[in-house]
């Protein structure tokens, strides 16, 4: 009923005859009519009868009461149904500012910002010192955790981290199994990597989380840091990725060091992990 009360007849087509209305927006007959449902249907689908419902006639009440991607989903969860995948909202679309702003604060830690394919978007100075991001990489983590050479020659933790990093990034592939874009992906690392292959081939699955990092930097030697993966509801074709070091190796401490002018200095070479 609110969001029947947000769109005016002239809004949704409809002629408004010139005469006031005791409620404002559209009456239910009229949101039936333009959706393509029955007057009673629709009635009952207000008041939350046990009724049946399907997507398609879902869409069409969500596309005359002019709802946006977040109310469209929570609607189907109304209605008793899976959510449709998340979409961006036109209004979120540049948020980049204010996610430059997140990781740069993260300093002296390593983070960066990858999209839905694993594509990295935004990284900050300590990434790119410290876990090898540059601009000379395929800018793919997936794709450089298994063919970047310096990051395979600086990850102490290769072995161990590299069956997760394949398990999750199934889980995302099977959330859009027709997605090109994945595809595109896929392709290319298993043409890339027999050891990918192998580790796609025993499927598999695991959702996104934290993952251990130990790496060996040439200046300040092993590095233990934990990763986390956060989504954001707003944006959820982009993940931010911060790296947080654990109470290892002094790890803190060498990351503060390399973040200072002295430190930024002595690292000549970025290191991948």
């Amino acid at each position: 009923m609110s969001r029947r009360a947000r769109v005016s007849p002239a809004e949704a087509g409809l002629p408004d005859g010139g005469a006031r209305r005791r409620t404002p927006g559209l009456r239910r007959e009229e949101v039936a009519v333009l959706a393509g449902v029955g007057a009673s249907w629709y009635q009952w689908l207000e008041q939350g009868r046990d009724i049946s419902v399907s997507p398609q006639v879902l869409d069409a009440v969500a596309r005359v009461l002019r709802l946006s991607n977040t109310e469209r989903r929570h609607l189907y969860i109304l209605a008793g149904l899976n959510p449709p995948v998340p979409e961006v909202e036109p209004e979120k679309e540049d948020m980049c500012e204010g996610l430059r702003r997140l990781i740069d604060a993260w300093q002296p830690y390593p983070a960066h910002i990858v999209d839905m394919y694993y594509n990295c978007v935004l990284y900050n100075d300590a990434a790119a010192a410290v876990l090898g991001m540059r601009p000379g990489s395929t800018q793919n983590c997936v794709v450089d955790f298994f063919t970047d050479p310096l990051y395979r020659s600086r990850s102490k933790s290769w072995e161990r981290n590299a069956r997760t990093v394949v398990a999750q990034f199934r889980a995302a592939c099977s959330a859009c199994p027709d997605d090109e874009g994945f595809q595109a992906v896929l392709a290319e690392v298993k043409a890339a990597s027999a050891e990918f292959t192998a580790l796609w081939e025993q499927r598999d699955i695991e959702d996104a989380g934290q993952i251990r990092k130990e790496l060996d930097h040439p200046v300040v030697g092993l590095l233990v840091v934990e990763s986390t993966q956060m989504k954001l509801p707003a944006r959820p074709d982009l993940t931010v990725v911060l790296h947080t070091p654990l109470d290892e190796a002094n790890s803190a401490a060498k990351l503060e060091w390399l973040a200072s002018p002295e430190g930024r200095r002595g690292a000549m070479y970025p290191v991948a992990g």
